[in-house]
């Protein structure tokens, strides 16, 4: 978080020196400019996922009863075998398009909301796979399928952190009975963000070796549900909602779901480059107690949101993956 320039000057002033004035600037800035604080760094307030305007150009609501989408396939696999298959999946309305780094979901349709969906809500999408590697082949290993919000796409530009952006999917959990039968990730909704890394540059130093640069470079935060298949017998289905990632870029389990339904999930991504991850059952709005974690993914700041997506897993050993439904998924920002 970068802060006024007075309050720098008050710091250095009035603070240099031990880590315990330094603690005690952290205090006075949470203080005059209602900044949360934790010991050894400052943390920017946070803000609900939904604040702020929408984005009419970009998210959806699937209440289109022309709703489409058009496959054009065989879908991209480009991470398995290399291959991008143009011209790429879209939906007629523009808003969403395959993935081309693993191409798009088996099933992509409008299909009547779910029981206890949003109020008044006729239509969403359902996401399904059966090839999640290259299309026609089984590989038996775990593939995903990548179904993109062409956020960036629309708006001509990614949206700076400065603008406070935000974004929230409803997401609905089927009946654990049609799960596919896998221990794993079944289903992740994730951003895709730019932030600054170091990276070899490709030139040689005097003395030898590489040197390295500041590059923009692109990290996918999100929440992903992972699923334990019980024994039928002593041990009961359930998943577990985690995050990705903690600083040190691994995932971790937020809280654990025992009973399937609608689900509410929102990330917002405050100025100084930390994702605030929000969730909880049901389909009405977020609140500030629906933040389940806070974090700086990988150790990058985010500087830039790009769009957001989902992914289909499954074990691409001719299984179905579970049926997916998602409904109004939407982007905000605070500030225009």
């Amino acid at each position: 978080m970068v802060l006024p320039m007075d309050v720098q000057v008050i710091i250095s002033r009035r603070f240099a020196g031990s880590r315990i004035q330094i603690f005690q600037a952290a205090l006075l800035c949470g203080v005059l400019f209602g900044v949360a604080t934790v010991p050894g760094k400052l943390v920017a307030q946070t803000f609900v996922p939904g604040s702020g305007q929408r984005l009419t150009q970009v998210g959806d609501d699937f209440e289109d009863e022309k709703w489409s989408y058009i496959a054009n396939e065989p879908k991209s696999s480009e991470e398995n075998d290399g291959q991008e298959r143009l011209p790429a999946g879209h939906s007629a309305n523009g808003r969403w398009g395959e993935g081309l780094k693993r191409g798009q979901p088996d099933v992509v349709k409008r299909v009547a909301t779910p029981p206890d969906g949003i109020p008044d809500s006729k239509g969403s999408m359902l996401l399904m796979s059966l090839y999640t590697g290259v299309p026609g082949v089984f590989s038996g290993q775990t593939h995903q399928d990548d179904f993109i919000c062409l956020v960036d796409t629309r708006l001509g530009r990614s949206i700076p952190v400065s603008r406070s952006p935000s974004v929230v999917a409803h997401v609905y959990l089927p009946a654990w009975s049609k799960w596919e039968r896998r221990e794993g990730n079944s289903f992740c909704f994730r951003a895709a963000c730019d932030a600054y890394t170091q990276k070899p540059s490709g030139r040689r130093g005097l003395f030898g070796g590489g040197g390295m640069a500041t590059v923009l470079d692109e990290y996918w935060p999100g929440m992903l549900f992972y699923f334990h298949p019980g024994d039928g017998d002593k041990t009961k289905d359930y998943c577990t909602l985690m995050v990705r990632a903690g600083e040190n870029g691994a995932d971790f389990r937020a809280l654990d779901i025992k009973e399937p339904g609608w689900w509410t999930l929102g990330m917002s991504i405050t100025p100084d480059g930390q994702i605030h991850y929000y969730a909880h059952a049901g389909v009405a709005p977020l609140t500030a107690q629906d933040r389940i974690a806070t974090q700086t993914p990988y150790g990058r700041r985010c500087e830039h949101f790009k769009c957001f997506f989902f992914d289909v897993l499954n074990g691409d050993n001719g299984n179905w993956s579970t049926p997916w439904v998602v409904d109004d998924c939407f982007v905000y920002v605070l500030e225009q």
